[in-house]
């Protein structure tokens, strides 16, 4: 038994697992290897104010103006005013921020009215998770189990009392019991068939917590990155937002700018008008980003995994244009939490991606995110201490409830390619009424089929399924609830 059980191992994870393991024994369950989160690909960096001409208010203000104003405007604050301490934080365990000879280099993004996005050149989320993992791995407190997938909370005397994992590797479902389980798991963007989250990102957190009866919010607001790389039958990979915050023009295929056209801070306008106005324009043909008058020098020395990456397919960005289109990219909404990451479960702790302390209101202003994860992952581990100190050890003994499978069947790949086809197409960038409504019916009758699967036995891939198909029916839901059209979720009337 342990004290607590961390479900993922992303920047929020593992920084709450190094605060945790000051109070307690702490077991990190992470479905692949630890580096694997949407963190490790946070390109752009932790918003901050960190210059003395940049001020908490403008924060604050730039959050709420993104957010549509639907922010909890306490757990803004508390963001805001504890992010200066999270980067001197990360510093001390060995983040090594880029640089102005002895300052920190700040870098601007959309939406933001100042430069405050301290950054790692341009793969800040692997340059934390680098430095957080090394903690991790040399913390005799912590147990870390790779390749083990949760598959659903442990619920006894309306407490969490633990989780039950599936050992992947070894074919075995394990009883995870703890005093407290904090579910740290990330998003859910690949509930979408055009997304820039990584394979992992199935939304199993949130999609746990409903089953165990726990408050979801908000998920309609799916936020959609602007720029994604737009290749046919290639890869999908984000572009960070901070190429436009250096300099980063989107153009119509004849060179024509077109941003002005559609908000006032052009091509840092908020996350979702950006999107809706390249989705606008792909109407009538394709949409590219050009940084080619910075020239190479420094687009390589200030984006080197984006320049190396695009360079692998045929694209120079000193020279070339490059090929975009939106991707869903964050989820706003998810399991509710205080601004301590307490949910109405006891025993159940939320905080990063996975979470809604309604910091994000209607869509997240950019490089808020690693920022919520430290913030809130940090109070949460507070919280934490004082709960497990009079929570009392279940006495539950789970044995084997179902079958393992150690093969699984391709027709789940056909079944997760309709989902996110259907998301896609009726639950997306813009949605409608009557189609949002079938759509709902459509996933029904695709998540009994899913559960019927799921009796015959369990494998990673099937667990992963069942996940999905929870999430994208809370979406759905969510978004045929909201009747009017604002921040990431546009309703179009026909």
């Amino acid at each position: 038994m342990y004290d607590v059980v961390v479900i993922g191992s992303g920047i929020a994870g593992l920084n709450f697992a190094i605060d945790a393991s000051t109070h307690g024994r702490v077991a990190i369950v992470t479905k692949k290897e630890l580096m694997e989160s949407n963190s490790n690909y946070a390109q752009g960096g932790i918003a901050a104010v960190l210059d003395q001409h940049d001020s908490f208010e403008k924060h604050i203000e730039d959050t709420l103006a993104a957010g549509c104003h639907l922010n909890d405007t306490e757990a803004v604050r508390i963001m805001v005013e504890e992010a200066p301490e999270q980067i001197y934080r990360l510093i001390d365990l060995g983040v090594g921020f880029s640089r102005k000879e002895t300052a920190l280099s700040l870098t601007q993004e959309g939406g933001h009215s100042a430069r405050r996005i301290a950054h790692a050149h341009d793969a800040t989320g692997k340059e934390i998770e680098r430095a957080l993992i090394a903690q991790v791995r040399n913390n005799p407190a912590i147990d870390t189990f790779e390749s083990h997938i949760a598959v659903d909370l442990v619920v006894d005397d309306n407490r969490c009392v633990g989780a039950m994992v599936l050992d992947i590797d070894a074919g075995r479902m394990e009883f995870f019991s703890a005093k407290a389980v904090a579910l740290a798991s990330g998003g859910a963007a690949q509930v979408y068939e055009r997304n820039c989250n990584p394979k992992i990102a199935t939304g199993d957190g949130v999609a746990m917590a409903h089953r165990a009866g726990v408050t979801i919010s908000d998920m309609e607001f799916m936020q959609f990155h602007p720029t994604a790389l737009a290749i046919p039958d290639k890869p999908i990979f984000l572009i960070s937002e901070t190429v436009r915050g250096e300099g980063g023009i989107l153009k119509r295929e004849d060179g024509t700018p077109f941003m002005h056209e559609y908000h006032t801070q052009k091509d840092l306008a908020p996350r979702d008008i950006v999107s809706r106005a390249i989705y606008a324009e792909m109407q009538h043909g394709p949409v590219f980003l050009d940084i080619r008058h910075k020239g190479t020098p420094y687009i390589k020395q200030r984006f080197p995994y984006i320049y190396e990456q695009l360079w692998w397919h045929g694209i120079k960005m000193g020279q070339h244009q490059i090929p975009v289109a939106p991707a869903a990219h964050y989820t706003c909404g998810g399991v509710h939490t205080t601004v301590d990451g307490e949910t109405s479960l006891a025993g159940l702790f939320a905080f990063g991606e996975v979470a809604h302390t309604g910091v994000h209101g209607a869509n997240r202003l950019a490089s808020n995110s690693l920022l919520e994860c430290m913030v809130f992952g940090s109070r949460a581990a507070k919280k934490v201490a004082q709960y497990i100190q009079t929570a009392p050890a279940t006495t539950m003994s789970i044995g084997r409830t179902q079958n393992i499978l150690h093969i699984s069947d391709p027709k789940h790949d056909a079944i997760k390619a309709a989902i996110q086809s259907l998301m896609w197409k009726y639950v997306g960038i813009i949605r409608q009424p009557e189609m949002l409504a079938e759509t709902r019916v459509t996933l029904s009758n695709i998540q009994r089929d899913i559960e019927d699967i799921y009796t015959r036995g369990i494998t990673a891939d099937i667990v992963e399924l069942r996940n999905l198909a929870q999430v994208a029916i809370l979406i759905a839901e969510a978004a045929h609830g909201r009747k009017e059209s604002i921040g990431a979720h546009y309703i179009e009337t026909v």
